[in-house]
């Protein structure tokens, strides 16, 4: 497998790739340290809870979503950022549709081997 992304990545050249339930993606850039991924959102599509060993942060592009972490709800719109701890349990609802920027590390294996999908909905 390979193990980090081109240096540059043009997102107009790329398709985005269908996780079901509303929920689209695509890479822009990793190793084994770290990864950052464009992920679009329907209104109504769900993140659903769940919980990961990897440090995330996130930025708000465009939309609205409500973040549930470790209990705590907050709505979250374009400019807003979210820090997750390791091993939260957190999840998001898209109010409004948008896009999210997702980093993570170190980086998400299950991501690229298509394991870790699961709770964006049906991968169909």
């Amino acid at each position: 497998m390979k193990r980090f992304s081109e240096k540059y990545i043009t997102t107009k050249d790329m398709k985005w790739e269908e996780l079901g339930g509303g929920v689209s993606r695509k890479f822009l850039g990793y190793d084994n340290q770290i990864m950052m991924v464009k992920v679009k959102f329907d209104k109504g599509a769900l993140g659903a809870p769940h919980q990961h060993f990897h440090t995330q942060a996130t930025f708000c592009v465009s939309g609205k979503f409500e973040f549930e972490i470790n209990g705590e709800k907050k709505i979250v719109e374009a400019g807003d950022g979210v820090y997750i701890e390791p091993n939260l349990l957190h999840s998001a609802v898209c109010l409004e549709e948008g896009i999210l920027i997702d980093t993570f590390s170190p980086v998400r294996e299950d991501f690229l081997s298509g394991d870790g999908v699961s709770y964006f909905g049906d991968k169909k």
